[in-house]
């Protein structure tokens, strides 16, 4: 069975983070995706370091070479006129563009919406953005712990009082990656049924407040959000993390009564089965405290080890928190076919299991690598394609 996407062309102009990982899904999926990179250093987090071997032997950056696998690269001098060329010709062909410039730059370069549209109508095109193309903000630079401190989430994401810097980085994977894969798809599907591509702004800033549910619903019901002691970040004793008496932690989301209910009953705490919230105990109120209390001090008096043997088989929502590498080891990722070494480097497979398709990608291009067989396909002769390298327009391994 082929793949979802193939047969697709996508031009991924995007460097660092959320607009690679956005291409990546979709050359998971089967899309062909081209980056285009400039002739000078191109993207940048190829090198940064630590770096390992990848799968070709090349030394690369491990988050580089996870977010570019099954891609093809092209260095393309975009400010010069030859290099515009080639762009358009790639762009008559492609099905969708994906860009991460500051908002206007591909207009300056004389390659924005409106040319693109022309040179192909049914082309989706996507500006991927800190704060979008519109509004105060839209030119000013910023990364992830901007974009999450802009929206309320970071204010949200607490330990012991102190806005806490998380190591998954939700604005650029959520509201960028994310909302980027499924406004692009949707964009195309429109495209395949009307004849018509679409311009997309997106913005990760937009996309981190649409999901801030929880926050805005306490602010519209006359509340104050307060990280730590509402009711899903460790403002009760049945949705918290627990220190155990080995210093690792226990992960409890007993939050329907029913698990809470199971959870007192494997930690040996029936007095507590009442002490929740569904019966009255307010998140953050002294009894909810002293409920939270009473249960940390019960999990201090076994290790992990152990209390992972008290709820084996209990069905309630406990679960130990892991460490990247145990969550890599652990059997049920494994068993899933989840987490994939290639050469010295970690990859975790698609996000979908697809059935009939298989999942071989590439490694990740290095600058360039594709430069002279992308221009083949477009029709440039080979003494052309020497004179374009020749000049600078492009560059070739």
């Amino acid at each position: 069975m082929s793949a979802p996407l193939a047969g697709l062309l996508v031009l991924d102009l995007t460097r660092l983070l959320p607009g690679p990982a956005a291409t990546m899904h979709l050359a998971d999926l089967g899309a062909d995706v081209i980056k285009v990179e400039d002739t000078g250093e191109g993207d940048y987090m190829r090198d940064f370091p630590p770096t390992v071997r990848n799968a070709a032997g090349r030394a690369v950056h491990p988050a580089y070479e996870a977010t570019n696998r099954g891609k093809r690269s092209i260095a393309i001098d975009l400010k010069s006129p030859q290099g515009r060329e080639v762009l358009l010709r790639l762009a008559r062909r492609a099905d969708a563009l994906i860009e991460g410039f500051r908002p206007g730059v591909l207009d300056r370069l004389g390659l924005g919406w409106e040319t693109l549209h022309a040179e192909n109508p049914k082309l989706v095109v996507c500006s991927l953005s800190g704060y979008g193309q519109t509004g105060p903000l839209a030119q000013r630079a910023g990364h992830d712990i901007n974009y999450i401190a802009m929206t309320g989430v970071l204010d949200q994401n607490r330990a012991h009082g102190e806005p806490a810097i998380p190591n998954l980085q939700m604005g650029d994977l959520l509201g960028g990656t994310l909302s980027a894969l499924g406004m692009v798809l949707a964009a195309l599907l429109s495209a395949q049924r009307s004849g018509q591509g679409r311009y997309l702004d997106i913005a990760m800033t937009d996309g981190l407040l649409a999901h801030h549910f929880f926050p805005v619903s306490e602010l519209d019901a006359g509340g104050t959000p307060r990280a730590e002691q509402s009711l899903l970040t460790g403002g009760v004793a049945c949705y918290r993390v627990y220190r155990t008496a080995d210093d690792r932690h226990l992960a409890v989301g007993a939050l329907e009564h029913k698990f809470w209910k199971a959870f007192c009953g494997a930690a040996a705490l029936p007095e507590l089965v009442e002490r929740h919230w569904a019966y009255g105990e307010a998140p953050g109120s002294d009894a909810a405290r002293a409920t939270i209390a009473r249960v940390a001090r019960r999990v201090g008096e076994k290790g992990l080890a152990e209390w992972l043997a008290v709820f084996d088989g209990v069905d309630c929502c406990v679960t130990p928190v892991l460490t990247p590498a145990e969550a890599l080891e652990h059997p049920h990722h494994r068993a899933r076919g989840l987490v994939v070494r290639k050469g010295d480097v970690t990859e975790i497979a698609p996000l979908a299991q697809l059935g009939g398709h298989g999942w071989m990608p590439a490694p990740a291009p290095a600058q360039g690598e594709q430069t002279r067989a992308v221009l083949a396909e477009l029709g440039y002769a080979t003494g052309d394609i020497d004179a374009l390298v020749a000049t600078s327009v492009v560059k070739a391994r």
